[in-house]
């Protein structure tokens, strides 16, 4: 399928970059039932939307959890929702009302939207991972060392630098020419899937470079910095003398262990396995990675953090004891 004009006068006119009306995204290739797993992700998204939405509401309305480290939570229930936001309601607007076609400019904004959300994820976990970090190996200097204005900076910087990331992504991608396939082989506009469709027709070599990099900057670096500061961790509360002090430092790290267990594990088995595994387990995998990690989180902090369990009841009380007066007022 070409694009080009074939009258030889304008040819110097011409921009030599093919740039389609449109792509099809593929998705789950010819398994049964497939409408069930939608109806599925609607709920997995109804509940992250829930769940998130209220530690950000916790975290607003008690001042006790205005501490530099719910500036981290926080950041990460609003990367949760704004994440599953970005993939689940256009997923399923593309399979569950066969609207597999996706203009060009669409399918590059859906890129950089969903890899910026997978990204701040990944670097929230490193920005927790640093708050136990200081918290366990410096107890009497974490006060100096993690204010709010250092987790505003970390928070910031962690934003800016994958912006750039996936702006860097995005860009190369617009200097390619798509000349024959247009078919996405992914169920959203997936950054390997659609770079590999113009190899014919230019250059990849920036594309396959990023699309080394942006894993390695992404999971690979993060979970070197995560397993570095864990260990160092575990130093800390070794030379602890008393148990109850070394279980109660254990405690605190719980929920950060489970947030980067769900996390990391999925989505590294899915890399690790991708030569080896169908298309169809693939995508199947790397979207339950995608969209479960958001809707467990908010359970996670809840669950596993007595603070996030204090507060939370203490909210729910008081919206009782409102409600009950409200009833008694108009009786």
């Amino acid at each position: 399928m070409s694009y080009l004009t074939s009258d030889p006068n304008q040819t110097e006119n011409i921009d030599p970059i093919i740039r389609p009306p449109y792509f099809f995204i593929s998705g789950f290739i010819d398994i049964p039932h497939m409408k069930y797993y939608y109806i599925f992700l609607c709920f997995v998204y109804i509940m992250s939307l829930v769940g998130n939405t209220f530690v950000m509401m916790v975290i607003y309305m008690d001042n006790s959890l205005h501490s530099p480290k719910c500036i981290a939570v926080f950041n990460l229930a609003f990367t949760d929702v704004c994440g599953s936001t970005a993939m689940v309601p256009k997923l399923l607007d593309t399979f569950l009302f066969s609207r597999q076609l996706i203009s060009y400019n669409q399918c590059l904004a859906s890129l950089f939207f969903i890899f910026l959300f997978l990204n701040m994820q990944s670097f929230n976990l490193i920005i927790l991972s640093y708050d136990r970090l200081v918290a366990i190996c410096y107890p009497l200097r974490y006060h100096m060392i993690v204010t709010h204005r250092s987790m505003f900076q970390l928070t910031g910087a962690a934003w800016a630098f994958a912006v750039f990331l996936v702006f860097l992504a995005v860009f190369f991608i617009t200097r390619l020419s798509f000349c024959r396939s247009l078919v996405i082989n992914s169920y959203f506009c997936d950054h390997g899937p659609l770079f590999r469709l113009a190899a014919p027709c230019s250059d990849v070599v920036p594309n396959i470079v990023i699309s080394y990099l942006n894993p390695c900057l992404m999971l690979y670096f993060p979970m070197v910095f995560i397993i570095s500061s864990y260990i160092c961790i575990t130093h800390a509360l070794v030379t602890i003398t008393l148990p109850q002090d070394r279980v109660r430092g254990l405690k605190t790290c719980t929920s950060h262990l489970i947030l980067v267990a769900i996390f990391y594990l999925p989505i590294n088995i899915t890399y690790l396995l991708h030569p080896i595994i169908p298309t169809n387990a693939r995508i199947f995998n790397l979207s339950l990675t995608l969209v479960l990690p958001p809707m467990l989180n908010p359970f996670v902090y809840v669950l596993k953090t007595e603070e996030f369990k204090e507060s939370a009841k203490k909210l729910l009380s008081k919206r009782r004891a409102q409600r009950a007066v409200v009833l008694n007022q108009s009786t």
